[in-house]
């Protein structure tokens, strides 16, 4: 199922619970698997890559225009988060393989996808938002780093070798700075159809043989709210080749395999509090005490319907933990299973793990420090993350003009390798210069002379490093670079 960043009047984020973004070890320190490197020279504000460049396992690439993605993004494809043993994301994409047994588990589809691949086969316009090098990393023209794992959903839907299965990987997206996002995150998916040529002559119609699979998933004594008929013709239609009868079973088999789910990580969640609570010698969180509570909202992606979203109210709060729907038949159809009916659903996996273990900061997924990783293991119950250090910000701004010929509009242009100013393009920037000593980079104020109707626009960067405290010398420094970069390469007038 896919999930991808976009403005909500487009749609709905299937995976914003999902858009924690990792972070990543300090970029002086690793090794880059590809010699790509900016040069501004010629002209400053564009970036030269090399004409070919090579990844894990030997793969090489041709790029061209298109190519907007740097060696610090491709450098995170060996890193694997997600397979490490006793890493929080692999524990969390573990708890949750856990809750489907008789699944397939894919975890190693390779990140690099085409664009039919990634946008095509799920029905996404050629002028979608997501499209766009703003959002999107290219490699060339029909070649991008995968924005959602559901890039793989028409391949794995085609192979038709189980009824369930579950995708987790690493997704990529140009995105913004802050301690829950970051341009690299994970992703798991699943889902689940049913063969309607299975019931011919069995005396049992596929909606009976559906409902009969639903008796079969663990009961549970959550409070749902699902206040919501199953299918609205206008907010939620029923697909023109589906029966009424056939998707309320499949709906009712979505809704309690993920309700499963969420029992399970909430309990998990839950009992990591009471025992954090208890070593403090402090009195026992009162949602410990109170009913889990869930609710189903009505939501639209563009590869499912009718779709939903789940909910769960934590600590006084309404979180949005995934979405789901019933797949679209066009993409069974085009898959090559059109006697196939079913569902599909989508998270993320650090958003989850930020609840399981209450990780601050979505850096710390990729630190190699001791004292993160040795407070995780798949042996032990799920314990609540210790911090084991908090150094000072040091705050910077940069106020700047913005190029006469350019905009700052969010994701509304052309999807083409010449776009012009995008807030994305300055998020890049922090990461390339500054790594991930960036916490968060905002827009703090904004406004448009009155007579030469130029737009300035003035942004806050905050770093703060996990492991030492930062001097402002050296930020000074660092945020000159980071100033000149935005002028080189942007073609932005300081103030």
């Amino acid at each position: 199922m896919r999930i991808h960043t976009f403005p909500a009047a487009v749609c709905r984020q299937l995976y914003r619970p999902s858009l924690v973004r990792i972070p990543r070890p300090s970029l002086a320190s690793r090794q880059w698997p590809c010699a790509i490197r900016y040069n501004s020279s010629e002209n400053p504000n564009k970036s030269t890559f090399p004409p070919e460049i090579q990844l894990e396992g030997g793969r090489t690439y041709k790029t061209d225009s298109w190519m907007n993605t740097p060696a610090s993004i491709l450098s995170a494809i060996p890193r694997h988060l997600h397979l490490q043993p006793d890493h929080p994301l692999s524990i969390t994409r573990q708890l949750i393989e856990s809750r489907f047994p008789g699944y397939a588990y894919h975890n190693e589809y390779f990140p690099v996808v085409s664009v039919y691949q990634n946008f095509d086969s799920l029905g996404f316009p050629p002028d979608h938002v997501g499209r766009n090098r703003t959002d999107t990393y290219y490699l060339n023209k029909e070649t991008v780093l995968r924005t959602h794992t559901s890039a793989h959903q028409a391949d794995t839907f085609k192979k038709n070798e189980t009824e369930g299965w579950l995708i987790s990987a690493d997704v990529y997206r140009r995105d913004a700075v802050d301690r829950s996002h970051y341009p690299v995150f994970h992703q798991m998916e699943g889902a689940r159809t049913w063969d309607r040529k299975s019931v011919e002559g069995g005396g049992m119609t596929l909606a009976e043989k559906i409902w009969a699979d639903v008796e079969k998933i663990p009961k549970h004594g959550i409070k749902v709210e699902d206040p919501n008929p199953t299918i609205h013709p206008e907010r939620n239609p029923l697909q023109e080749t589906h029966s009424a009868d056939e998707i309320e079973a499949v709906a009712a088999h979505l809704k309690r395999s993920l309700e499963d789910v969420v029992v399970a990580i909430f309990s998990a969640a839950r009992l990591a509090a009471a025992n954090a609570a208890k070593q403090a010698g402090l009195p026992s969180p009162t949602t410990e005490e109170e009913p889990l509570k869930v609710r189903w909202v009505e939501a639209y992606f563009p590869f499912t319907s009718p779709s939903w979203e789940l909910e769960v109210e934590w600590q006084g709060d309404w979180l949005e933990v995934l979405g789901s729907g019933i797949v679209k038949q066009d993409l069974l159809n085009n898959s090559g299973v059109p006697d196939r009916v079913g569902w599909a659903f989508g998270l993320g996996l650090e958003r989850i793990a930020m609840l399981l273990y209450s990780i601050p900061d979505i850096r710390l997924f990729w630190s190699t420090d001791p004292r993160f990783l040795t407070q995780f293991s798949s042996t032990r119950p799920i314990q609540r993350f210790v911090p084991f250090s908090k150094y000072p910000a040091c705050v910077k701004d940069v106020s700047f003009w913005l190029p006469t010929s350019s905009s700052a509009a969010g994701g509304n242009t052309p999807a083409g390798p010449n776009q012009g100013f995008h807030e994305n393009d300055i998020m890049e920037l922090a990461r390339e210069v500054c790594g991930d000593v960036v916490e968060d980079v905002r827009l703090v104020d904004e406004f448009v002379h009155s007579k030469t109707g130029r737009k300035s626009m003035c942004y806050r960067t905050n770093y703060r490093a996990l492991d030492r405290t930062l001097t402002n010398k050296e930020m000074n420094e660092m945020h000159a670079v980071f100033c000149k970069q935005l002028v080189q390469k942007l073609g932005v007038e300081l103030r």
